[in-house]
């Protein structure tokens, strides 16, 4: 059987950086209230005229040309994002296949709000190993700032916009040498689904004129539930993933969280016994950015020089759902 090896990474963010002082002008916080909640100090906004599919384009071009593979042999688009062009329809990631010249390519989008990326490589995997597809381009992109309440302080400060891609094929198709997938773990708690939604806009409370809140229509978030689902979420994940893939997490280099608060990361570490530094963080840069945040997080490791060929990490994602789960990558 094929294995699924990832060929390409990339990333973009835009241009635009808004730091806790130029949030701070815009609500009622400061710099140092954010960052010791968070550990965030900036993040990066889109212009007015930017949509997700505008940001998940340059990526996904960008993976192609360093994967060195052919527009007409990428046979599906996999799109993991919370904010989509447009509500529900089209997908974001037929947008994305069309600006690309994907023309023999299948595209959907794929909606597990901040573990959309973790989500998505494992479909990826599952659709190369059972040989409905050659190769597969997924993006995770998210512009959240436009979905952001800019009047609750406690929400507003957390997100940012960016997106990443990788491109993936089988060891058949000239891949063996590349990062190698070695098991996945998903999970939901549809219990917790209030927890961090869109109130209004869709089925359940369709917006109204004259009646909808429009703020409604915005990220609404219970800080506290979500902070506890998350330590839980990590920790569970991490231990799972270890037993089910036989790798001790002595031999995991790094371990790389989604980014969505820096304290929630410290929480689970000390409940796994694991120093800090076995997890990679950089929200201080970023923010969340949801589906977007592990690949920014895994680029700027081999950026860096701190992921390289032979290390094996654990990628963990957590969010809106409440989804959870992780994966496996043998670099």
């Amino acid at each position: 059987m094929s294995e699924a090896k990832i060929l390409s990474l990339e990333v973009t963010v835009p241009h635009r950086i808004v730091t806790n002082e130029d949030m701070a002008r815009i609500v009622d916080t400061s710099d140092e209230w954010i960052h010791s909640h968070t550990g965030i100090r900036q993040r990066h906004h889109v212009d007015p005229d930017q949509a997700t599919s505008d940001l998940g384009t340059i990526a996904g071009r960008k993976a192609l040309e360093s994967a060195g593979v052919s527009p007409e042999s990428v046979d599906l688009v996999i799109c993991a994002t919370s904010t989509s062009d447009y509500i529900n329809f089209p997908a974001t990631a037929c947008i994305i296949q069309d600006a690309l010249g994907l023309e023999n390519a299948g595209a959907f989008d794929l909606l597990a709000g901040c573990t959309g990326f973790v989500y998505g490589l494992e479909t990826a995997r599952a659709y190369i190993e059972s040989g409905l597809a050659g190769t597969v381009l997924l993006v995770g992109a998210e512009v959240l700032s436009k979905l952001s309440n800019m009047q609750d302080r406690n929400t507003c400060v957390l997100f940012g916009d960016g997106a990443g891609a990788l491109v993936l094929t089988g060891s058949d198709h000239g891949g063996d040498a590349r990062p190698t997938i070695l098991g996945s773990w998903l999970r939901s708690k549809g219990s917790g689904a209030g927890a961090l939604m869109r109130r209004a806009g869709g089925t359940r409370n369709p917006y109204v004129h004259g009646q909808t809140d429009p703020t409604d229509l915005l990220i609404e978030m219970n800080g506290r539930d979500v902070y506890m689902f998350a330590v839980d979420a990590i920790v569970r994940t991490i231990t799972t993933l270890a037993e089910k893939t036989g790798v001790s997490l002595e031999q995991v280099t790094r371990i790389v969280p989604h980014q969505a608060n820096e304290r929630i990361i410290e929480a689970a570490a000390k409940r796994l016994k694991l120093p800090k530094e076995k997890f990679f963080i950089n929200i201080e840069r970023y923010a969340n950015t949801s589906a977007a945040s592990i690949p920014l997080a895994m680029n700027q490791m081999v950026e860096e020089g701190t992921l390289n060929h032979g290390d094996t990490i654990i990628t963990v994602g957590f969010g809106a759902g409440l989804t959870y789960g992780g994966n496996v990558i043998a670099w």
